[in-house]
């Protein structure tokens, strides 16, 4: 009995995590490819870039890119705010959250936006740098 517990929270320790966490970038900042300043250095990633948290390590963060991409940032280049980044060849933000309503601009592909909320029916509402505000399909967009 001992033994079936403990392989049972062996496994649910293995379990990976399935929230996830999404962060922006807050200044530009290298990506390297281990947790160090010492690690190769990969590239620099804009500001305002929106990451995917994967593992949060003593001052260091490895993240994924709305390409896949992996690597390793300082964390102290991350802010809390959550912005998201247009997937689609070019996103049509609308009025409302209706296919319906008018366009109010589109996005191009890679151009991020601030995520203010998620609605019902798969759209976001989003804010582009320049003020506009609108809501988006969630399937044009990456970091949700």
């Amino acid at each position: 009995m001992k033994r079936l517990l403990g392989l049972l929270l062996a496994a649910a320790l293995a379990t990976p995590v399935l929230a996830i966490e999404y962060r922006t970038v807050d200044a530009a900042t290298i990506l390297y490819d281990a947790p160090s300043q010492r690690g190769r250095k990969l590239f620099v990633i804009k500001r305002g870039t929106p990451v995917e948290m994967v593992v949060h390590l003593e001052g260091w963060a490895k993240v994924r890119d709305s390409e896949g991409g992996l690597a390793w940032l300082e964390t102290r280049y991350l802010a809390k705010r959550h912005s998201v980044i247009v997937t689609a060849p070019r996103a049509q933000v609308r009025e409302r959250a209706d296919e319906a309503a008018p366009v109010v601009f589109e996005a191009e592909r890679d151009v991020v936006l601030d995520y203010l909320e998620t609605v019902p029916g798969g759209w976001l509402q989003v804010r582009h740098q320049d003020g506009q505000t609108g809501f988006v399909r969630a399937d044009q967009i990456w970091g949700l």
